[in-house]
């Protein structure tokens, strides 16, 4: 019967793995680089997200034989495929990994991205670390809880009209799904509702300043299990909130949300949960 690692040894290997790829990244950060585009002119990839998730999976999967890994630029190794665990005997560590979270940022020298590591097992993320680099900060959650650096983490959040927000909204995608007029509408009612409100192009950091308080709440629309994963464990562990849709309804676990609004300990944000699951409703299936 297979077993796998506490959570507290899989947060360990996370960071381990997040830690080795960070020299080769601040090396060629702010240097000249090739960019290429995934879905759209807007969706950028660099050599470096490539060449990063390759090494972070070579560290994870020598650390715990067997697993696998769900990366956004592929997923490699393990007993399985990054799209499903296979047959096995007994529970297999899944780990979500985004190997540059704010690629965009990354290539054109803003010192707004982070590596983002997961571990699932069963279904459940019970460990999570979000690296940044160029601050020198990790935060890390488990079963014990979050920690910024190793000390504990406590999340924070006040009434929309002292709130300040974090999004990566609007992009180009947002528009596309959710239409302009749609889009664009939320997007004034941020900017009214709240005292500040920032787009920055980091889902991962987003969360995880959330749960450090520095920021109240967060919100995005289309994201995948790698762009949440780590950073709403983060946030949970620090007594914060995280609501996740799928066309409208309640997702319980945030990696398998499309649509999502989060928040720290305190505030309610109800009528930005409302517009987003509204929002989330028309989205077409697929």
């Amino acid at each position: 019967m297979r077993t796998v690692p506490a959570p507290q040894t899989l947060r360990a290997i996370a960071e381990d793995a997040a830690r080795a790829v960070a020299p080769d990244l601040l090396a060629v950060f702010r240097a000249p680089m090739t960019i290429s585009t995934k879905r759209d002119a807007h969706d950028v990839v660099t050599l470096h997200d490539r060449a990063a998730e390759e090494a972070i999976t070579a560290v994870l999967t020598a650390a715990v034989p067997g697993s696998v890994v769900l990366g956004e630029e592929g997923g490699t190794g393990g007993a399985g495929t990054a799209g499903g665990l296979g047959r096995t005997a007994g529970p297999v560590v899944r780990w979500i990994v985004d190997p540059i979270d704010g690629t965009a940022n990354f290539a054109r020298g803003l010192a707004y991205w982070c590596i983002s590591i997961a571990a699932e097992v069963d279904g459940e993320v019970v460990a999570g670390v979000v690296f940044d680099p160029v601050a020198d900060h990790v935060f890390a959650a488990d079963d014990d809880g979050a920690w910024l650096d190793g000390a504990p983490m406590y999340s924070s959040s006040g009434p929309d009209d002292a709130a300040t927000v974090l999004t990566s909204f609007p992009v180009q995608q947002d528009l596309d799904l959710l239409g302009e007029a749609a889009a664009f509408d939320l997007l004034r009612d941020l900017t009214l509702r709240y005292r500040h409100h920032h787009s920055l192009g980091s889902g991962a950091l987003n969360l995880v300043h959330v749960a450090a308080g520095w920021s109240d709440v967060t919100m995005g629309f289309a994201t995948h299990p790698w762009d949440v994963a780590a950073g709403a464990l983060v946030l949970e562990r620090a007594g914060g909130w995280f609501r996740g849709f799928r066309r409208g309804e309640a997702v319980g676990r945030a990696h398998l949300a499309d649509d999502y609004v989060a928040a720290g300990a305190g505030g309610s944000h109800a009528e930005l949960v409302r517009r987003v699951q509204e929002l989330s409703a028309t989205t077409a299936a697929g």
